[in-house]
């Protein structure tokens, strides 16, 4: 029996432990960085305030202790949001012996370094370490409809480890070794998924959604292949499959953050409404142009959002801008 301890109580994090409790064979912890949350769960077996209506099964630990969460563990899987994975994983490093495999599940970019969660995580940590991504909202996985998703490493035993103690008959792991597309694809279509829910918010219909997202994963597949990614990565299910659904579901917070600015609501008032969710593409926006400009990859939609979200830019002003750039080859 593998103890698998999860490092996050949001509702990603609640529904990957839903989702390996069920499967079987693993003893899991859940640690949450408020004592008051842990309590609630616990008690009530529900995760009420990130993922009502889907009960965390009794077996499963529920800890605001990182130390205990930590310890024994044979994976910790990390999914904390990005702005915080530098802090919790330099908490957890020396508490961590040589043969434990870290797991990031998070989907984002550290805004200031522009680092992608595997680099913050080893840039703390000796540590074998991969990644899962994926087309994936929390509730359908902790409902237990079919997913599939990637497991990532660089080291071929890590990627297929995970992909066996993750995979059950309702999740199901595809490996590959290319971490930075796998991250890149995960971080970068909430960007994109922000400019759908504008084009959504402006009611402009779905001619326009279509181009977005098409000229969306162009973009995308530009910046992963600067850094490093392979352009087969952004054509599976962590670039297209993961945009696409961020892109079109109404579960998306991206997307619903980016209807919002469409309809002209303020971005503060917005993030507040989500009652501590958190919308990654906002801070991975600017992430994503600081890496646009170290590799010189032109990012036409990004820089438009990002002027819609940090200087006031008029989402109408920015469709306009963007349809009138001058002609080019597909």
């Amino acid at each position: 029996m593998s103890r698998i301890a999860v490092i996050g109580a949001g509702a990603w994090g609640t529904a990957l432990a839903i989702s390996l409790a069920r499967r079987g064979g693993h003893s899991i912890v859940l640690w949450s960085f408020l004592p008051d949350l842990a309590q609630q769960i616990t008690e009530t077996g529900e995760n009420v305030p990130f993922l009502p209506g889907y009960v965390v099964p009794a077996d499963v630990v529920v800890t605001s202790d990182l130390g205990a969460t930590v310890a024994g563990a044979d994976i910790v899987l990390c999914v904390t949001p990005s702005e915080h994975m530098r802090r919790v994983v330099g908490q957890i490093a020396p508490m961590l012996t040589r043969n434990q495999i870290i797991v990031s599940a998070t989907k984002g970019l550290e805004e200031v370094s522009l680092l992608r969660m595997s680099q913050v995580i080893a840039s703390l940590t000796d540590n074998a370490c991969g990644v899962v991504s994926g087309p994936t909202f929390a509730a359908e996985v902790a409902a237990g409809i079919p997913t599939a998703l990637v497991a990532a490493a660089t080291i071929p035993g890590v990627a297929l480890t995970i992909q066996k103690e993750f995979g059950s008959s309702t999740l199901r792991l595809y490996t590959n070794d290319d971490v930075a597309g796998v991250e890149l694809g995960g971080a970068l279509k909430n960007v994109i998924a922000l400019a759908a829910g504008v084009v959504h918010g402006l009611d402009l219909g779905y001619n326009s959604a279509a181009a977005l997202i098409t000229r969306g994963i162009a973009e995308m597949t530009r910046l992963a292949v600067a850094c490093g990614g392979r352009r087969q990565t952004l054509a599976g299910l962590s670039g297209i499959g993961d945009l696409v659904l961020t892109c079109t579901g109404e579960l998306s917070r991206n997307r619903t953050v980016g209807t919002e600015l469409g309809k002209g609501r303020a971005l503060p008032e917005i993030l507040e409404s989500l009652h501590g969710k958190v919308a990654e593409g906002v801070r991975s926006t600017t992430a994503a142009l600081g890496l646009a400009a170290r590799y010189g990859v032109e990012m036409p939609i990004t820089e438009q959002m990002d002027a819609i979200l940090h200087r006031g830019k008029s989402p109408k002003e920015a469709i306009r801008e963007l349809m009138a750039r001058p002609g080019r080859d597909e």
